[in-house]
């Protein structure tokens, strides 16, 4: 299935997790928020929280500046 990733369509087999998806791009699971579908999914829920097909998963990084 397809879905859309920080803008950008990628292909997931059916009954992804949000948790899998992480683990697919590599990223790091501190200092990271996820959103599915625009709602924010808590880190908790991440390994339960399946996302259907056409969704949109944005995976934002805390970053430091000044």
């Amino acid at each position: 299935m397809e879905i859309q990733v920080n803008g950008q369509w990628r292909e997931f087999p059916e009954g992804t997790t949000v948790a899998e998806v992480l683990d697919a791009l590599g990223a790091a699971r501190q200092g990271v928020a996820v959103a599915l579908n625009g709602e924010v999914v808590r880190r908790g829920e991440w390994p339960d929280a399946v996302v259907p097909k056409g969704a949109s998963v944005d995976v934002l990084t805390a970053v430091q500046g000044g």
